[in-house]
């Protein structure tokens, strides 16, 4: 299957022309065969934003008028589609992404690391397990930008059987995510990720690009440069990918990350409370 990340410059407080942008390629992508696309963080708001009362205008339901155009679009290219976007519930506000197939709008995942940052720090906490969505192309899981800084994010959708972890980021020049943690994740838990990030400058932070897709062992199938708007390709084997079993050697060189796993000694993964050895740090991130 052919899958794409979006490589885009967003502009904030201009949701119709990101919008705008989002569905002219989309549509380039279903002509070039990719069926999934996946747009980067905040893809129809920006990110920048200096209040909760800067952003909320620009926040919607899911489903809502953004996301049915969007899925209008799909069902008639005949693509999965995840794109990033600010969701309203009740008062808050949460840094989303809209998972949308051509059968239509299948949820929003709602992002549950919060760095001090941008819309992040008036956004509400993720407030649900992180979900796997069976679309007619794929079971995918979603993490956002931050979330793939804790390996735990990516590990749990792949016990529930995701194939493709999607990846809408917003990384800044100046972190290194994008160096390794595409294709750490894919590699550890042998799954597909696809990360897209933005370009461009907002409010005096530009954004690093290299958007790209990985294959299950880390082998990376296309990748962005830092500057250009663009789209990127890559053909996976989703079936390969739910085979765990990798055989380098046949009955000398075999190993499964995922069956080689022994949760009984992982039980700190769990617990609250201080870091062995360390202080422990947090900062609170605002609930509206």
């Amino acid at each position: 299957m052919k899958i794409a990340a979006v490589q885009m410059d967003v502009k904030i407080f201009e949701k119709g022309r990101n919008l705008g942008q989002v569905l002219a390629d989309l549509e380039t992508a279903a002509r070039a065969g990719a069926k999934l696309v996946v747009f980067p963080e905040c893809a129809l708001t920006g990110y920048c934003f200096a209040s909760r009362e800067e952003a909320w205008p620009l926040a919607e339901t899911v489903p809502g008028p953004s996301t049915e155009k969007i899925a209008a679009a799909a069902k008639r290219v005949g693509c999965t589609v995840v794109v990033g976007m600010l969701e309203r519930d009740g008062e808050r506000i949460y840094n989303a992404a809209a998972v949308i197939s051509p059968e239509g709008v299948l949820g929003a995942y709602r992002k549950v690391h919060l760095p001090y940052l941008g819309i992040d720090r008036f956004s509400a906490l993720g407030d649900g397990p992180f979900p796997v969505f069976t679309t007619p192309h794929a079971r995918l899981g979603v993490n956002i930008c931050y979330d793939c800084s804790f390996p735990e994010s990516g590990r749990i959708v792949k016990l529930q059987g995701a194939q493709v972890l999607c990846i809408p980021t917003n990384w800044p020049v100046g972190s290194d995510s994008w160096e390794h943690t595409p294709k750490v994740r894919a590699t550890e838990n042998h799954m597909v990720v696809v990360a897209a990030d933005r370009v461009g400058e907002e409010r005096g932070f530009r954004f690093a690009g290299h958007s790209q897709i990985v294959d299950f062992s880390g082998r990376v199938l296309a990748e962005a440069g830092e500057t250009e708007e663009t789209i990127i390709y890559g053909e996976v084997d989703l079936a390969a990918a739910d085979n765990n079993r990798v055989v380098r050697i046949p009955g000398q060189w075999e190993f499964d990350r995922i069956a080689a796993r022994r949760p009984e000694m992982y039980q700190a993964l769990t617990q609250a409370g201080e870091l062995v050895g360390s202080r422990q740090s947090a900062v609170s991130s605002p609930q509206q």
